[in-house]
């Protein structure tokens, strides 16, 4: 009789040091994901730079039009990541991601005098902050604002910090939840697990490489 009155309190105890394990595994999901998104603002750029990114372009061009009409630079920069970016019907061929971007832009009401790409292809972050940085001592331009995907800020912000010296940086990234998941969820998506958990490895690659 005694053993069995035990049962329900071992079990009691056992449900509740998981429901605290896993309290504890979502906190550090979340603050983990929420590490990985950096805002450095500026008040006005002589450039916005949409880095490359197919998977995420729409939302990142998104925010570079609406920081564009509300002022913030008369100037975008897109990458060329060298990837297609979906079929065109008007077209009649696969465009590449930078040509989707611009009529994306185009759409949203950005002057086509406006935009500015660098067509040496990319395949990296560190690679577009190395052309970038070209592109700013050949224009003499003196500050530019990123636009990328909120987990990608942080990586991002700090590559274009080391390579762009003599220029500010900004940053703007785009909240999660458009294109990519929400910090307090993305543990459930595919994609979530190739942003925020890849992304900590690319973070200590970059720290030793460059």
């Amino acid at each position: 009789m005694s053993s069995f009155l035990r049962r329900p309190v071992v079990t009691h105890r056992r449900l509740g040091r998981l429901a605290v394990g896993l309290i504890f595994a979502w906190l550090v999901a979340w603050l983990g994901a929420r590490f990985l998104i950096v805002r450095v603002p500026v008040e006005h750029a002589d450039a916005i730079v949409v880095l490359s990114g197919s998977a995420t372009m729409r939302e990142r061009v998104s925010l570079a039009a609406k920081l564009y009409l509300e002022g913030k630079s008369d100037r975008i920069i897109l990458t060329n990541d060298n990837l297609l970016g979906g079929w065109s019907n008007l077209h009649q061929r696969n465009l590449l991601s930078f040509e989707r971007a611009m009529i994306l832009l185009k759409e949203a009401g950005v002057a086509e005098s406006a935009v500015t790409v660098v067509n040496q292809p990319v395949s990296g972050t560190h690679d577009e902050a190395v052309v970038v940085h070209q592109l700013c001592q050949a224009n003499r331009l003196q500050s530019v604002l990123l636009v990328t995907s909120g987990y990608h800020s942080r990586r991002a912000y700090s590559t274009f910090l080391r390579e762009l010296e003599g220029v500010l940086v900004g940053i703007e990234p785009v909240p999660p939840g458009f294109q990519t998941p929400k910090p307090a969820i993305w543990w459930l998506y595919p994609r979530g697990w190739l942003m925020v958990p890849l992304e900590y490895i690319k973070l200590v690659t970059y720290s030793v490489s460059y």
